[in-house]
């Protein structure tokens, strides 16, 4: 399976407009080679290199395999999205407090679909997906906020 953008490739900057320094929306992210076999898939995106520890972006499952790309600024068709270390579900794009920070999207392929409700945790996420991720992806960019004006 791979995940990609078009507006960044692996281990490049994430462009401002995705994160909190432009309009914070989720940058398009493409899906190739998808198994059969999937029931749904699950994105999660989150960043390590928080002070705290990891900080949680973005969770998005029930994603029908069919689906091959998540446009900017958008939300699968049918998908649901969890509670992020914002406080609120939906995307929260990049936002470091200091320094350049790695920020991990990773999509999972699941045999089966999950029957969790929006707003759900990462921690019940995680659970819910435990001993049926068939395959998965990841795509890598980093940000460093912008110098104050």
């Amino acid at each position: 399976m791979e995940l990609s953008s078009s507006v960044f490739k692996a281990g490049s900057v994430i462009p401002a407009l995705y994160t909190c320094d432009g309009r914070n929306t989720n940058p398009p992210l493409t899906f190739e080679f998808v198994p059969q076999r999937a029931q749904s898939l699950v994105l999660i995106v989150d960043d390590p290199d928080a002070p705290g520890g990891t900080w949680l972006h973005w969770s998005v499952w029930d994603i029908q395999p069919s689906i091959k790309e998540i446009a900017a600024n958008s939300v699968p068709l049918g998908a649901r999205e969890g509670v992020t270390s914002f406080g609120t579900a939906g995307y929260g794009g990049p936002c470091p407090p200091s320094g350049t920070h790695r920020y991990f999207f990773k999509l999972y392929a699941l045999d089966v679909a999950l029957s969790l409700k929006n707003g759900a945790s990462i921690a019940e996420l995680e659970v819910a997906m435990s001993r049926h991720v068939i395959d998965r992806a990841e795509l890598v960019g980093v940000y460093e906020r912008l110098a104050a004006k």
